[in-house]
């Protein structure tokens, strides 16, 4: 199986860094093949409505770092996001990114394909429910099967992230899918 997983933490050691590490080494031990987009550490521009993507050649009129993120978005069989949360949902360079699938709406429309959720917080899990429902309506409009949803709660550091089954439950999640 084909993975992308994408990240957005801007810490390179944090809980949702430590949290992707554990899914894709379950994955990658269960054989499957894993491509990783970091998004906090790349040039995505801010999607503007544009729609030019839509007409002509198909192409966003912005050169950034999403050219690299486009064909393993649309060959993946499964996609996985993982972000920390900030105000109940995913943080802004997670946003960013995914506001700009809708350059590959036309591609990722019925396409077979398995999506899931991880996230980290200092919170409760309630603190998830936005991210929650925006991930699950992604996998309606696209009409993707949602594979699973982890939310690392009461996780805001790596010391507290240590204590909990989390960084277990994703990796047995890699290792499953």
């Amino acid at each position: 199986m084909k993975i992308t997983v994408i990240t957005s933490s801007a810490h390179k050691h944090g809980t949702s860094a430590m949290m992707a590490d554990e899914f894709i080494r379950g994955a990658q031990e269960a054989g499957h093949d894993v491509f990783r987009f970091d998004a906090a550490f790349k040039n995505i521009h801010p999607c503007i409505g544009c729609a030019k993507c839509q007409s002509g050649e198909g192409k966003c009129v912005f050169k950034d770092d999403m050219q690299e993120l486009n064909p393993e978005l649309v060959a993946a069989d499964l996609l996985v996001l993982i972000s920390p949360i900030y105000y109940f949902d995913v943080n802004g360079q997670m946003k960013a990114t995914i506001d700009r699938f809708f350059a590959n709406n036309m591609k990722l429309y019925g396409q077979t394909k398995k999506f899931a959720l991880i996230t980290t917080m200092a919170d409760p899990a309630y603190a998830a429910e936005g991210a929650n429902t925006s991930f699950k309506l992604i996998a309606d409009l696209y009409k993707w099967d949602v594979a699973g949803i982890i939310n690392a709660e009461n996780s805001g550091d790596v010391d507290a992230l240590k204590k909990t089954d989390f960084l277990k439950q994703a990796y047995e999640f890699g290792k499953s899918v």
